[in-house]
């Protein structure tokens, strides 16, 4: 068994209103930002999986971040994998990342 940590990256889904993110971009000019815009405000859970491999581990990851950390309805996940925390890891190593909206 082998240890993964995770990232799901949550964000509303295009189209849907975001009012924290508009909250932001109006309070930029305040603060003599201009080039910024279309910000969108999400929310990011970090967790670590024991798992037999890597696609093991991914699939609760995905399964969580699926029924549990995101609304399907409104939302689009990103899951990114940060580390192994095991030597018995494949090359995909850090950096690979699985998307799902």
């Amino acid at each position: 068994m082998s240890e993964f940590r995770y990232a799901v990256n949550v964000l509303p889904k295009p189209g849907i209103l975001d009012p924290q993110g508009r909250a932001v971009e109006l309070s930029l000019p305040h603060l003599n930002v201009t080039t910024v815009s279309r910000v969108r405000v999400g929310r990011r859970v970090e967790l670590t999986v024991t798992a037999d491999s890597e696609k093991a581990a991914l699939a609760v990851v995905n399964g969580l971040a699926k029924e549990m950390l995101s609304n399907p309805l409104i939302e689009a996940y990103a899951i990114e994998l940060l580390e192994a925390t095991s030597s018995a890891v494949s090359a995909a190593g850090s950096g690979a990342k699985a998307s799902r909206s």
